[in-house]
């Protein structure tokens, strides 16, 4: 059964998808403002605290393409479900935490349940809606998610702020609730007859082990030097890992991650460009909020409501924005927005002790928002227009997993690139000059993500409104056959948001 965009059944539909995977966005931010409190409150050290962030992402990232694989098999709905109440669990746990290593260990359980309902979501929302509607509804998702993510840190502030740490974990639960209730009810189960007999553990656990290896020894870089045998081994662990996972998909005869999607080269080119952005965007929201609390003496809520500008901005933009792409073409706003967001980072090293809201935090932040507005949702539906039809909803899954992988290694580097180890983050005269060094980094990050798109990114082909007959029959099909599609990628990959 399928529903139209506008019908009750289709709000519905989409009110399930939105609220659940706002869970996993929402929580990859929320935190980020509590790490203080959170350091303070149970003893932790800056590698700590990074592995709050880290754990989460890392699980995420490494399950998401087999949480999608398992969707397809078992069903979209099941999967999702079974997704969110893993969350709502781990969630629970998080707040019951009595130690670092408890919810350390918690944060990487969420970020399981994350990668059983991301790719979920937007696999629910392609076979559930008619074709006509498949792009409005998967751009109202991104929008409404995206809105989501940004107001993580004002809701973890707010929460912080009036009560204690623990809630920016425990306000999953009756959101968990709500989305099992609508889904069982509202949402219908979908399969897909073509996916591969059996799921490819194998390539799972070797990505893992590779994106595991290489963020625990870059962590570990931090307190023991590169030096360190630990250190050693734990990289070239994990780089061994991520070979074995290339010859595994390489030679697979059912992969997890099939390695000709990425013959498009817009493909290619998106991907890259939302490693280079979403790097950058990881690095901004770990290092401003601790920049303005520990530095600028903002307190956690002041924090939070500082980002609250780029929230409103993506809620009123991002739709228009969308189209605006859909009309001109996306190169231009994936070139201006990140852009944008590059002018806005570098005026964010002007922060320091004493830094006034209106003066020197409102304006970068404005342009921040602005450029980020322009630039999610024409990257999102460029790298699904550029994909092949058949792997629409992987497309997804490996522009998702980019991103958090992009994130966790950004989250990772850039203490080491800027110097601060150990309880370093506690010292406002030694936490300055690191945020200054690691905002230009990612604004130097995100120029060259407006470059990839300038050089590499062009107009896909637009989808005919009405289909097109032949004038004349030609010997190879009947009467008023369709014509194929005519543009770049016609043939290799289905140039369309769905």
């Amino acid at each position: 059964m399928q529903v139209a965009y506008g019908e009750r059944h289709g709000r519905w539909v989409l009110a399930a998808t939105v609220l659940g995977s706002s869970l996993a966005f929402i929580d990859a931010t929320v935190v980020n403002v509590a790490l203080p409190r959170i350091g303070e409150a149970l003893g932790a050290r800056l590698s700590d605290l990074t592995w709050v962030i880290n754990a989460y992402t890392l699980t995420l990232a490494s399950l998401i393409l087999l949480g999608g694989s398992l969707g397809d098999r078992l069903g979209r709905r099941r999967v999702f479900v079974v997704g969110v109440v893993w969350f709502a669990l781990a969630s629970l746990l998080c707040g019951l935490a009595p130690n670092v290593q408890t919810l350390i260990a918690a944060r990487g359980l969420q970020g399981v349940g994350g990668a059983l309902l991301t790719p979920g979501s937007l696999a629910i929302l392609q076979s559930s809606f008619r074709p006509e509607d498949r792009g409005r509804a998967i751009g109202a998702w991104s929008g409404l998610a995206g809105i989501g993510g940004a107001a993580g840190p004002f809701i973890g502030g707010w929460l912080v702020q009036v009560s204690s740490w623990r809630w920016i974990f425990f306000i999953n639960l009756p959101v968990a609730v709500a989305v099992v209730l609508i889904a069982q009810r509202q949402v219908p189960e979908t399969r897909d007859p073509m996916a591969p007999r059996h799921v490819d553990v194998a390539a799972a656990v070797l990505g893992a082990v590779g994106l595991g290896g290489v963020t625990n020894g870059l962590i570990a870089w931090q307190n023991t030097g590169p030096g360190n045998a630990a250190v050693l081994v734990s990289l070239l662990a994990g780089v061994a890992g991520l070979v074995g996972f290339v010859v595994r998909e390489r030679t697979a005869a059912e992969p997890m991650l099939p390695l000709d999607i990425f013959a498009s080269p817009i493909f290619r080119a998106t991907n890259a460009a939302t490693f280079a952005i979403y790097a950058a965007l990881g690095g901004v929201f770990f290092w401003l909020v601790l920049q303005l609390q520990v530095v600028a003496g903002f307190s956690p809520i002041a924090a939070g409501l500082a980002l609250l500008p780029v929230t409103g901005l993506m809620l009123v933009l991002s739709a228009r924005m969308g189209g605006l792409a859909q009309r001109i073409g996306p190169r231009i706003p994936m070139t201006v927005g990140p852009l944008l967001c590059a002018v806005g980072v570098a005026g964010l090293t002007r922060l320091g002790a004493g830094a006034s809201y209106l003066t020197d935090v409102l304006p970068p932040v404005v342009i921040f928002g602005l450029g980020l507005s322009a630039t999610v949702a024409p990257l999102t539906a460029t790298t699904l227009a550029a994909a092949p039809e058949q792997h629409a909803g992987l497309a997804s899954g490996v522009n998702n997993a980019v991103a958090r992988v992009a994130g966790l290694l950004c989250v990772a580097v850039l203490p080491l690139v800027a110097g601060l180890s150990g309880e370093a983050y506690h010292d406002p005269a030694l936490l300055e000059p690191a945020f200054r060094t690691a905002m230009w980094v990612c604004a130097g990050l995100l120029v060259a993500g407006a470059v990839l798109s300038a050089l590499f990114v062009r107009q896909p082909a637009a989808e005919p409104s009405e289909p097109t007959a032949r004038r004349y029959c030609p010997v190879d099909g009947p009467p008023l056959q369709e014509c194929p599609r005519q543009g770049p990628l016609a043939g290799a990959g289905r140039e369309s948001a769905t």
